[in-house]
């Protein structure tokens, strides 16, 4: 199944340290979402993650495409929100993640460093909110090619694993 390698390869994006450690272990799945804990040298680590449903762009190629939310408790670090597109973000771009709820549209801005984006530490409470509530996220960003791609995730199941991965890193 392509969760369980992605578990792998994402827990090395979590952490450099990752090859030292052992492989992340999937502690349940949510609809379109998946909850995992990996055991660290430097502590627990926990996330929720998702692949797109859809990923449109004008590329020839492109790697694996994921939305996490990750705890890390040894480093007071909950819910931090980050994509990984499969192609390295032109430098300096800020991608942008659109959730469509019942109260409308909320606008998000990541910051980037080489394949992946992070939501801005002061919006992550805000936005893991929205995707709590919301239905769908979409988001948009360009490579380093500058080619745009827009990537729509689903949302279903993402309470039921943020709430699984709470419990797993105590998370009150």
């Amino acid at each position: 199944m392509r969760m369980n390698a992605m578990g792998v390869a994402l827990a090395a994006m979590v952490l450099p340290v990752a090859s030292m450690a052992a492989e992340p272990i999937q502690v349940g799945k949510y609809r379109d979402w998946t909850a995992y804990t990996f055991d660290d040298p430097g502590g627990k680590i926990c996330y929720a993650v998702s692949e797109p449903k859809k990923a449109e762009g004008d590329y020839t190629q492109r790697g694996d495409i994921y939305l996490l939310v990750t705890h890390r408790p040894q480093g007071k670090v909950f819910g931090e929100v980050s994509i990984i597109t499969g192609y390295t973000y032109r430098e300096g771009s800020e991608p942008t993640a659109t959730v469509t709820s019942s109260r409308g549209n909320d606008v998000f801005k990541f910051y980037t460093d080489g394949d992946a984006a992070w939501a801005y530490q002061e919006k992550e409470a805000e936005l893991v909110a929205a995707m709590k509530a919301g239905a769908r996220m979409v988001v948009k960003a360009t490579s380093n090619r500058g080619t745009l791609t827009t990537d729509t995730y689903s949302l279903s199941g993402v309470t039921a694993a943020l709430n699984k991965i709470d419990a797993e890193c105590g998370r009150k």
